[in-house]
């Protein structure tokens, strides 16, 4: 459950296109991130699919053009679209398009856009040749003139067989851009957030590298959770195999010092660091420019300390005396609080987050983390087993207070 979803009405269109399966799976999830999704399927989106199965999955009303002519009719377009915190429609077919374009009012769906006070976004699902046509690109067009949300499509395998522009978002990536468009006004509206993520790989030669054990999913919990606030948020990452939030722009490094090439070049201007990388400590004196042969005798690694970039960051901050709150965090496998407290007074940081490696349920690779925040005038704050986008929640509401600080 996210705590942007949580409680918010979202009215999902469904209308005539085979992609219709995706949008039971896309009604499910947002249900179980806590949303109340209320369904308006178009007389063709029955063709594909039935109000029960929107019922079933989501516990709210799902709602025909025979909804429309009924007792309550005479209202029901205007409750829909007044109540709702963001209408949804998906898959959104080429006619569709063209009938919210032309503000159509033929169909309770098309009807109930026009009642929409909140913001509108379709994500157009479609066959050959059809979302490239003159005309859908000029519906479009008019839509996004108009303040809609356009997500995707993308390209892929049609149902015709043909391979093209015109498949419908996946259900994950739709739900990210539903949080990004539901957090336009959050707390954090016009504050820059920099994440750093992932671990670093410090080239021995073409072929190896050191690295460590870092998954980056605390990293991304916490870019997610600054986006769902509504920060601009640049998250730098070091190589994970995980998808970036949707309204974060990522920079991708690999070594420590291309990260911290990075960090000191993007809190130019911003308000926010949190250092969540696992930046190596050392890397190979000299890079092999040759891969190193199995039968050479390689007895001794030559290592040097990779540079110290949350240092970097709090000399300038000092220098400047521009506003950062800085965040790091301490990996620890002994001495937990001894060694975070160490790190939190020498790079004279605001908060720092430690977390013991050896618990088999916090730390590297898994989805929980328990965690203790420390802070600079010497409060210590232990926080319960907690997945890691609840601790990133956490993380980023303790920081507001900072801000809200004189």
């Amino acid at each position: 459950m996210s705590a942007i979803l949580e409680g918010k009405r979202i009215l999902l269109g469904v209308s005539g296109s085979i992609a219709a399966f995706k949008a039971a799976g896309l009604a499910s999830r947002l249900t179980q991130e806590g949303a109340q999704v209320i369904t308006i399927l178009s007389p063709a989106a029955e063709k594909f699919i039935t109000p029960l199965t929107f019922r079933s999955l989501t516990g709210q009303p799902a709602y025909t053009d025979a909804d429309l002519w009924g007792e309550k009719g005479h209202i029901l377009h205007v409750k829909l679209g007044q109540e709702s915190d963001l209408m949804l429609i998906a898959p959104c077919s080429a006619n569709t398009l063209a009938a919210l374009a032309q503000g159509s009012a033929e169909h309770l769906l098309t009807l109930s856009a026009l009642t929409l006070r909140a913001p509108l976004a379709v994500a157009p699902a479609m066959d050959g040749g059809m979302f490239e046509h003159p005309a859908t690109q000029q519906n479009l067009h008019i839509l996004r003139q108009r303040g809609v949300f356009v997500l995707g499509p993308t390209q892929g395998r049609l149902a015709s067989g043909l391979f093209g522009s015109g498949r419908m978002l996946e259900p994950q990536e739709i739900i990210g851009h539903v949080r990004y468009i539901l957090a336009q006004k959050g707390p954090l509206k016009g504050r820059k957030v920099v994440v750093t993520a992932g671990g670093t790989q410090e080239a021995i030669d073409p072929v190896r590298m050191l690295t460590n054990r870092s998954s980056g999913k605390q990293g991304y919990a916490l870019a997610q959770a600054a986006v769902d606030l509504g920060a601009e948020v640049v998250l730098i990452s070091a190589p994970t195999a995980l998808t970036p939030p949707v309204g974060a722009h990522l920079i991708q490094v690999h070594s420590a010092e291309e990260m911290r090439q990075a960090v000191l070049q993007e809190t130019q201007n911003a308000d926010i660091l949190l250092m969540a990388a696992a930046v190596a400590d050392f890397r190979p004196r000299q890079v092999r420019t040759q891969k190193i042969k199995k039968q050479e005798a390689l007895t001794l690694l030559e290592l040097e300390p990779t540079p110290d970039i949350l240092s970097e960051v709090a000399a300038r901050r000092a220098q400047t005396h521009r506003p950062l709150v800085m965040v790091g965090f301490a990996a620890e496998s002994q001495d937990l609080i001894e060694n975070a407290t160490h790190k939190l007074q020498s790079k004279g940081l605001d908060m720092i987050v430690a977390n013991d490696i050896l618990a088999r349920d916090a730390g590297f690779g898994v989805d929980t983390n328990r965690v203790t925040l420390l802070y600079q005038n010497g409060a210590r704050e232990s926080l319960p087993l907690m997945t890691k986008a609840q601790v990133a929640e956490a993380i980023l509401q303790r920081i507001l207070t900072f801000l809200q600080t004189p």
